[in-house]
C-alpha cells in the first residue's frame, strides 16, 4: 500500500483510507465463509456434545499443524502486492481493484476459530467477526502509517518467513485451551 501510494502521488490520509477500505472487504470474505463454518460449528455442537468438547479443539489443533508444516515444508506464495498501477490511476479505480483482490483473498486459516466460535452459538460467531474486523482494519491501517513513517527500514523477514508456523501456534494454543475449559 505504501508503494502504490507513493506511485499514484497520494497522501498519507489517502492511502490509509485505500488500506482501510481494501482491508475491509478481505474482513467481509472472511466473515462471510466464517459465518457458515461457524452455523456449521453451531448445528452440530447441538446435536452432538462431543463437537465442541473434542473435534473443535481437535480441528483447531489439527489446521495449526497443517499450518506449521506449510511453513516449513511449503514455500508458497505471499500475499503482497508487487503489481503497482499506472501513476494518476483514479483512486476508485485503485482501491476497487485492491478491494477485489482482497476480497478474494480471505484468511482461511481462521475459519478454523468459526468452527469453535459457532459451537457456543451465534454469540460466539459474532464476537469472532467483530474482533476480527477490528483488529485486523486497525492493524493493517496502523501498519501501512508505522511503513510511511519509515519503519520499513527494519527488518521484519523473520515474521513474514515464519507466519504460518505464527498461526500454527496460534491455534494449537487455541485448540488446547478449548479442550481443557472444556473438559
Amino acid at each position: 500500500m505504501v508503494a502504490i501510494g507513493k506511485v499514484e502521488r497520494w497522501n498519507k490520509s489517502t492511502t490509509l483510507w485505500a488500506t482501510a477500505i481494501s482491508g475491509f472487504a478481505h474482513v467481509a470474505s472472511t466473515i462471510l465463509i466464517g459465518i457458515i463454518v461457524g452455523w456449521a460449528g453451531y448445528k452440530l455442537a447441538s446435536s452432538y456434545h462431543y463437537i465442541s468438547s473434542i473435534a473443535a479443539p481437535a480441528i483447531l489443533v489439527l489446521f495449526g499443524l497443517v499450518y506449521i508444516g506449510r511453513n516449513f515444508f511449503w514455500h508458497g506464495h505471499h500475499h503482497h502486492f508487487d503489481e503497482q498501477p499506472a501513476p494518476n490511476t483514479p483512486f476508485a479505480t485503485v482501491v476497487l481493484s485492491l478491494s477485489i483482490g482482497m476480497f478474494f483473498s480471505p484468511c482461511v486459516e481462521l475459519e478454523s476459530y468459526y468452527f469453535t466460535a459457532g459451537t457456543f452459538g451465534w454469540p460466539g460467531i459474532l464476537v469472532v467477526s467483530i474482533v476480527y474486523l477490528v483488529v485486523t482494519v486497525v492493524a493493517m491501517v496502523a501498519y501501512v502509517a508505522l511503513a510511511m513513517e519509515g519503519i520499513n527500514r527494519f527488518n521484519w523477514q523473520f515474521l513474514e518467513k515464519n507466519e504460518k508456523a505464527i498461526i500454527g501456534a496460534v491455534l494449537i494454543l487455541v485448540g488446547l485451551t478449548t479442550y481443557f475449559l472444556n473438559f
